[in-house]
């Protein structure tokens, strides 16, 4: 096992109305084929004072503000105080935690957002799980398919030495520990993993596992906060 880069060491799950989700995994990107389902068992359980149910699986909280010329589709939970902007594309299997803001031509696509994260800028987010209070500057994006459609494999430096783990998984995208800031238009490459508390600057090309509490302003210059 890799502790770096395990659910424990990236998320609060207080912060998530997911975190039975993530209860018997040990890395994070081991629950997005799990996503769909687990939204549909949860949507049936919130209540409706709370939560207005639109259509067949999608349940929005009442106190969320949802712009009309956002398009949803489920499975979708929106949980309480988000913000889902003009123009905002939720394709579905999505959950948007309690004061997250998905903006002006944000698109989603199988992803867990913890409570107040941002996405607020033309950001696509697909196959991904992004922390409490994680924030994705403007124009920046996760990729989340190989350009050879191989499985995805993340690798990186660990106190052990360097890794690569298989995932299995021909899509993911980027698993953004909590307190994540990641810079405009940068691009999050398939498998990427950034530990809590760390920084990417803009214009960034990222691949593979930055440790938490590090800056990462190009691939030859990754340095730790002070």
């Amino acid at each position: 096992m890799l502790p770096e880069i395990t659910v424990k060491e990236l998320y609060d799950l207080k912060e998530t109305i997911a975190a039975k989700l993530f209860e018997d995994v040990i890395y994070p990107w081991e629950v997005l084929p799990a996503i769909h389902d687990y939204i549909l068992e949860l949507g049936a359980t919130l209540s409706p004072d709370r939560f207005e149910k639109r259509g067949e699986d999608i349940w929005v909280a009442k106190s969320a503000s949802v712009a009309p010329t956002a398009c949803l589709n489920g499975p979708l939970i929106i949980d309480e105080e988000a913000e889902i902007r003009h123009c905002a594309f939720i394709r579905g299997n999505a959950i948007v935690g309690k004061g997250a803001v998905v903006g002006n031509s944000t698109e989603l696509k199988n992803v867990v957002l913890f409570n107040k994260v941002q996405v607020p800028h033309y950001n696509y987010v697909g196959d991904s799980v992004l922390g409490f209070r994680a924030h994705m500057g403007a124009g920046s994006i996760t990729s989340n398919v190989k350009s050879d459609k191989t499985p995805v494999v993340v690798k990186g430096e660990s106190d052990s030495g360097p890794f690569a783990m298989e995932t299995g998984l021909k899509k993911m995208g980027a698993m953004l520990g909590d307190r994540v800031e990641v810079g405009c238009n940068s691009v999050l490459n398939p498998g990427t993993v950034i530990g809590r508390d760390s920084n990417v600057y803009p214009i960034s090309s990222v691949r593979g596992f930055l440790p938490a509490k590090h800056i990462f302003k190009k691939d030859s210059e990754v340095v730790a906060k002070r």
